[in-house]
């Protein structure tokens, strides 16, 4: 199967909002939105599922923006009532991703990769992923569109294409991280990804941060 690590780790994040400048430093508090939702799943190269972890965080005072609320269904008010200390979550994050040292995967990892840095970098926690390999399953979408009208699928476009069902309450990191990585190994079975893509994108890893804004077209098609 895959050598280019012995464990992957699925992440997805939900946010308050999107950043204003992709390229600022994670110190430019204002910049970047909060995570109110973190999930990830980590697996085996051959595909056999180790441990899944979801959690809501507490934003404090900080707004929610209405879009996004609209998108995900996260209010302050329920994070209130069920949000969690985002130190302890990104806590057991940077303990898994130190311990199974993976290959980090997202649809639209520049997003999450982001997120979760600036996650670390609020709870005073070193962030592990500069030095870990990422893989984004957005970017191989691009094989499978028209360039004239869309450069990626969505995660749910691509679930829909691979199994032939609707991908259902899209927008919940739950259920989008298990979704990207039955997507992956969707991928991987069919051959429409291999090694030698996977370490196609690790030039790019290093360089997500600083990154330029993604086109605002992209975030219209990805629902965002």
């Amino acid at each position: 199967m895959l050598d280019v690590r012995d464990y992957l780790l699925f992440v997805d994040t939900e946010t308050s909002g999107l950043p204003a400048d992709w390229s600022l430093p994670y110190s430019a508090d204002d910049n970047w939105p909060y995570i109110v939702q973190l999930a990830w799943v980590v697996y085996t190269k051959d595909g056999e599922r180790v441990k899944g972890e979801n959690h809501y965080l507490r934003i404090g005072d900080h707004p929610i923006n209405p879009t996004s609320s609209q998108i995900h269904g996260i209010t302050p008010e329920f994070l209130e009532q069920h949000g969690q200390d985002p130190q302890v979550v990104l806590q057991q994050l940077q303990d898994d991703l130190y311990e199974y040292r993976p290959l980090v995967v997202g649809h639209f990892m520049q997003l999450d990769f982001h997120m979760v840095g600036a996650g670390f970098f609020r709870s005073d926690l070193i962030n592990p992923l500069p030095q870990l390999p990422t893989f984004c399953t957005m970017k191989v979408t691009a094989q499978f569109v028209r360039p004239s009208r869309q450069r990626y699928l969505s995660l749910g476009q691509l679930y829909e294409r691979l199994f032939h069902e609707k991908l259902n309450n899209q927008h919940d990191a739950w259920v989008d991280v298990q979704a990207t990585a039955e997507c992956f190994f969707e991928l991987w079975r069919k051959g429409d990804i291999d090694e030698q893509i996977v370490l196609h994108q690790q030039p790019d890893s290093g360089s997500l941060y600083p990154a330029p804004r993604p086109p605002r077209r992209w975030l219209r098609w990805l629902g965002l």
